[in-house]
């Protein structure tokens, strides 16, 4: 599928599909935005070879996985980044590969699915975003991204501060592995956004350094903005990794302390038992001539002496604090 929106000075936005391609070429002072969703990846090359777009970021574009990246070309600036699609309450986050292509008076974006932050913001409202410059929609959309992510991390921070809660009192092995899957996906999502914090930091080199055109003083707000979003997921996906390291160590640390008690015990009962055992087996043995078999009384003298023995270890393991 392909749209297009397409604003001019003496005319108002208009939205639309390829046919507005030529309007855009007859009119110099026109910007175009081109979003490209789904297309067959012949034509979609033939689309971005018609605009002269570089055959190895259209070759990284139609790669189905390819790590995010900005890269400053003569005419355009060539961002791809990840968004998403969709998600469930458990971080599994279904990643959406968006390339776009920046120009002076045209953006150009490039996705297999259909893209929340896109679809939020291809509309006659975006007008503002891309009179200002087609890099300016550009970040635009990449914050909107960003802002998904946002909310999803914020939706998922009450439920972690709920699973503390519970862990607190009444850990189990269910809520352990939950936590140990949380903790693998934020490790994907954490690498994500060490990718998009290095996109953050090439554009403001790109800007200060003033290596190119297509990005100006004016938005180094909107940079300034985005790098501080992007740092924001990135401190708050390590925050909630560490999170979820803590209570798997804690859960670890109470499980050994639980056995370790529950040996004690086990071990005490134990060293009872040995005494009891020893005189039992003595007496039990098979001899025809053992002295105190003939005491009269003798059996209830022995279960006073197990007895007296009993206690005594008793009291004196609670002397120790072993008990």
């Amino acid at each position: 599928m392909i749209k297009s929106l397409l604003i001019s000075p003496t005319s108002s936005a208009e939205l639309g599909d390829e046919t507005l391609i030529q309007q855009w070429k007859d009119n110099d002072s026109a910007f175009l935005w081109l979003d490209l969703e789904g297309l067959d990846k012949a034509k979609e090359k033939r689309i971005l070879e018609e605009f002269g777009c570089h055959p190895l970021a259209i070759l990284d574009t139609q790669r189905d996985r390819h790590p995010p990246k900005v890269e400053a070309f003569n005419d355009y600036i060539f961002l791809l980044y990840r968004g998403f699609v969709a998600n469930d309450e458990n971080l599994n986050f279904e990643n959406l590969q968006i390339s776009m292509f920046v120009g002076h008076r045209i953006l150009i974006t490039c996705h297999t699915q259909s893209s929340i932050a896109i679809n939020a913001l291809f509309n006659v409202a975006s007008e503002k975003h891309l009179k200002r410059s087609p890099m300016h929609l550009a970040l635009m959309i990449f914050h909107s991204s960003c802002g998904n992510y946002l909310k999803q991390l914020f939706s998922f921070e009450s439920k972690l501060e709920k699973i503390e809660d519970q862990f607190q009192s009444s850990g189990n092995d269910q809520m352990m592995r939950e936590i140990t899957s949380y903790r693998s996906q934020l490790v994907k999502i954490r690498r994500t956004f060490n990718y998009h914090l290095a996109i953050g930091n090439t554009l403001n080199t790109l800007l200060e350094d003033e290596e190119t055109s297509l990005i100006t003083a004016k938005e180094i707000h909107t940079v300034n903005d985005l790098r501080e979003r992007l740092d924001r997921l990135l401190s708050l996906s390590q925050m909630y990794y560490d999170i979820c390291g803590d209570l798997v160590d804690g859960y670890m640390s109470i499980t050994s302390h639980q056995l370790n008690a529950t040996m004690r015990i086990l071990t005490v009962i134990t060293a009872l038992f040995v005494p009891l055992t020893f005189l039992a087996g003595i007496y039990g043995m098979n001899f025809e001539h053992i002295p105190e078999l003939k005491v009269k009384n003798g059996y209830f003298i022995l279960l006073g002496v197990m007895l007296t023995i009993s206690v005594g270890l008793v009291i004196l393991f609670k002397r120790k604090k072993w008990l």
